[in-house]
């Protein structure tokens, strides 16, 4: 099912040994995107009832690489990070299709 608002589930090991334990997910969201459009979303596709919702902006890091022809600047694109707790005794399995 794609959204326009939940990009994809950030699954790492902090955050599956860590957040999972305590109930809480994280995923990349949509810049634009607010918390309670994140709620409504995460809750539509993975039928779960969200608790509470924090959100982090990350700013693109500058990158700079030196090359024959010179230097070229550029910049990591920039995203949204969003934390999501789920109420106790819920869970989300990002496996269970595979």
């Amino acid at each position: 099912m794609k959204s326009s608002i939940v990009i994809k589930p950030l699954v790492s090991e902090k955050y599956t040994n860590v957040l999972e334990p305590q109930g809480k997910y994280t995923f990349l969201v949509n810049r634009n995107a607010n918390k309670i459009e994140i709620k409504n979303e995460v809750e539509k596709i993975y039928g779960v009832s969200v608790q509470d919702v924090n959100t982090m902006n990350y700013f693109g890091k500058s990158k700079r690489r030196y090359t024959k022809t010179g230097l070229h600047v550029g910049r990591t694109p920039s995203y949204k990070k969003a934390v999501v707790q789920v109420f106790d005794g819920e869970e989300i399995d990002f496996f269970k299709n595979i």
